[in-house]
């Protein structure tokens, strides 16, 4: 069982690192919709097909498949956290440029103004 743990680290630490890298894609999204159709699809066979998750599982040296689905959980929850931080900390970035822009036309305005009432 070791080593499904270390490729399945290593495997989540990849998929993360590609996401963060083209975060914001068109192929990170793709690659994002993919994944999570491919995650659907496997959920639903584990539950028909328990017997089959079993045999899998104990063909990479894992005893249970429902082991196999709870790694495959945790490492499907750790990159929709991760992917959700990503997300947040663009849209915080985003509110405080857009907070900024509209900050600095206001105080444009009320210079122009201030020119104009100045001069009559």
């Amino acid at each position: 069982m070791i080593w499904f743990q270390i490729l399945a680290i290593l495997g989540l630490v990849a998929l993360v690192g590609f996401f963060v890298v083209n975060r914001g894609t068109a192929r990170a999204s793709a690659g994002v919709k993919l994944l999570f159709v491919a995650f659907i699809g496997f959920g639903l066979y584990a539950m028909l097909r328990q017997d089959d998750v079993t045999w899998v599982a104990n063909k990479i040296g894992i005893q249970r498949g429902l082991d196999l689905v709870l790694f495959l959980l945790v490492i499907a929850f750790a990159f929709t956290t991760v992917s959700t931080y990503l997300r947040f900390r663009d849209l915080e970035v985003k509110y405080a440029r857009l907070a900024r822009a509209i900050a600095l036309q206001d105080a444009e305005r009320q210079d122009q103004r201030q020119t104009r009432d100045d001069q009559s």
